[in-house]
């Protein structure tokens, strides 16, 4: 009967190492130490806690890596628009006094660019419209393509139209006044924008890019984000701009008889497109600045999450040469166990026998 208990205990000690070799097979084919947290005891809570710290920097990467899309085409649009008034700037200067050829054609000009600069703040990332605020869904201005027929444009050309008998600095507060309207049926922008409940008054887009931390990213249409204007402005770089494009449209070649009143409204044009250019350069830079911080934010998530990635992995992972050793260690002490159950099989048998 003593044969029969060795047997028995011999069998106990080969499960245990069968049971052990699939463990060890199953860690060198994932290479984790178990599937459960009962298998990382008592490393278990501070893997949930890695696990959730690596899940929300991982959320920030994504929310940044978005808005840095959104910023970069916000960019080239700002780049173009900043090319427009710099066009008209220089326009402006050589206008002064030239011929009526040159004031017809400038004229031309400038009422494309109208609806150029019209559509370039309707730039549009994945679907939503970059300068619209929250309003992402409608377009800032409604009807680019006929802007120069709305309002705030129709309204400064009539003042334009009225040039004459040393009244320059009145139209020039006519077409300030136009540009600043934020009155339904004369501004070209949307009722959104507008509203000094919504639109007008909302906080800039901004980006969670750590924990309580939130970084504004988001340009505005019809105010500036950033930027100071200075001089003679509407306080917004994008009316200097629209005001001083419509007013040049609105510019009729015969005016250039008129002296002092048409040299002054068209300083009055340039000098309002100066102030845009410096805006648009000041914008450009603090969302240039805003950037560079998301791109060092990111990267900080990124170094921390591989960092707490490897503490991870120090927890729920096995030491792989280890684990290989064991699983051979495993698999001979199986091989003998079982030839030593064979062995006391076969004495137990002839003991029987005899």
């Amino acid at each position: 009967m003593s044969g029969i208990g060795s047997i028995g205990r011999l069998d106990a000690g080969a499960a245990a190492l069968r049971a052990r070799l699939e463990v060890l097979t199953r860690q060198m084919s994932d290479g984790r130490k178990g599937p459960g947290y009962g298998d990382i005891a008592p490393e278990a809570r501070r893997a949930i806690d890695l696990r959730a710290d690596m899940a929300r920097r991982e959320a920030w990467e994504g929310t940044i890596s978005r808005a840095l899309a959104r910023t970069e085409v916000t960019q080239k649009a700002l780049g173009r628009m900043s090319d427009i008034a710099t066009q008209f700037y220089e326009e402006a200067i050589l206008i002064d006094g030239t011929s009526e050829e040159r004031i017809s054609a400038v004229a031309a000009q400038a009422k494309a660019a109208l609806s150029e600069f019209a559509s370039l703040l309707n730039e549009r990332y994945a679907g939503e419209y970059l300068f619209g605020g929250s309003d992402g869904a409608n377009p800032p201005i409604p009807d680019p393509e006929n802007i120069a027929s709305s309002g705030f444009a129709t309204d400064i050309a009539a003042a334009v139209a009225g040039l004459g008998g040393g009244n320059a600095a009145a139209v020039a507060a006519a077409t300030l006044a136009a540009a600043s309207s934020d009155a339904a049926g004369t501004t070209p922008f949307s009722a959104f924008l507008s509203d000094p409940a919504l639109g007008l008054t909302e906080p800039r887009r901004s980006v969670p890019a750590a924990e309580g931390e939130r970084v504004g990213y988001g340009v505005f249409a019809n105010r500036n984000a950033t930027a100071t204007s200075e001089g003679e402005t509407t306080g917004s770089w994008a009316r200097d701009i629209l005001r001083g494009l419509a007013t040049l449209a609105a510019m009729d070649p015969s005016q250039a008889a008129l002296g002092t009143d048409f040299t002054d409204l068209i300083a009055t044009v340039r000098d309002g497109m100066r102030s845009a250019i410096d805006a648009i350069g000041e914008e450009r830079g603090a969302l240039g600045v805003t950037e560079q911080r998301l791109e060092t934010t990111a990267q900080r998530h990124s170094e921390v999450s591989v960092a707490l990635a490897g503490q991870l992995a120090s927890i729920e992972e096995v030491d792989m040469a280890e684990t290989i050793s064991r699983l051979q260690n495993t698999k001979t002490q199986l091989e003998a166990s079982y030839n030593a159950i064979a062995l006391v099989s076969g004495l137990t048998l002839t003991q029987f026998l005899r």
